[in-house]
């Protein structure tokens, strides 16, 4: 089965999409910051592991660099880390460390994923890419009312960098398909334990981008499309 990288492996919504493609017998290697969470996480699933800040870029692609050559290139590639900003960071009352906190970890170290590692999956014309994203990313929905600058930019440069990468790779027409997936309101450390949705049905959509039938000439847009924002198996506009 394939080779699965998973980042925010050690809970939540990357965990919960590690475990799914785990039961389907695909080989895991999990990324996140959390040592002692994650050593826990990769016991349970009998996988492999690496602990890395992912604020600090060069630790991300010495991590990234050591994976490509400790494993071989992926044939999935799920990214699901993330952090949200200060509950009070409007665009002109964020200060700059906590604006560059954000942007490395949501941003910057998605990019430095996926030169190093998405790189030779597209080179193979053979691998699946998953973003994680949010509805806050939206510009033309609920991401454009403002509040929370770091974050919702940050995510709205995730569905930028997707549709990029998806129009330079051939939209899954040379066997690379890259895709941004918005959870909802899940029960994580980040969603609270009151989100209508447990962390498994929020990496629902995850889980069956890294395993669908793709067909560039199909009928269906779940079958044809990549590039786009997905929630709930179905794209939305952002």
């Amino acid at each position: 089965m394939a080779l699965a990288v998973i980042t925010g492996g050690s809970r939540g919504l990357g965990f919960e999409t590690a475990k799914a493609l785990h039961l389907l017998g695909h080989e895991i290697v999990l990324v996140a910051k959390d040592s002692e969470r994650l050593a826990q996480a990769a016991e349970e699933l009998n996988c492999d592991f690496r602990a890395v800040d992912l604020e600090d870029i060069d630790a991300a692609k010495r991590c990234f660099d050591e994976i490509l050559q400790s494993f071989g290139t992926p044939e999935i590639l799920i990214l699901a880390h993330g952090v949200m900003s200060a509950k009070m960071s409007k665009t002109l009352k964020t200060d700059i460390t906590e604006w560059r906190r954000v942007m490395a970890i949501n941003l910057d170290s998605v990019f430095c994923a996926l030169n190093i590692l998405a790189a030779p999956m597209a080179e193979a014309r053979n691998g699946r890419v998953i973003i994680f994203s949010a509805c806050l990313g939206r510009m033309s929905g609920p991401g454009n009312a403002g509040g929370l600058a770091p974050y919702r930019i940050s995510k709205a440069g995730v569905n930028a960098l997707v549709r990029n990468l998806s129009h330079e790779t051939g939209l899954g027409s040379r066997g690379f398909l890259v895709d941004a997936v918005c959870p909802n309101h899940s029960r994580t450390d980040m969603g609270g334990p009151d989100a209508p949705l447990s962390a498994e049905e929020g990496a629902r959509t995850a889980v069956w981008l890294a395993t669908r039938h793709f067909d560039v000439n199909g009928e269906s847009d779940q079958e044809k499309f990549t590039g786009v924002l997905w929630e709930e198996m179905r794209i939305i506009p952002w």
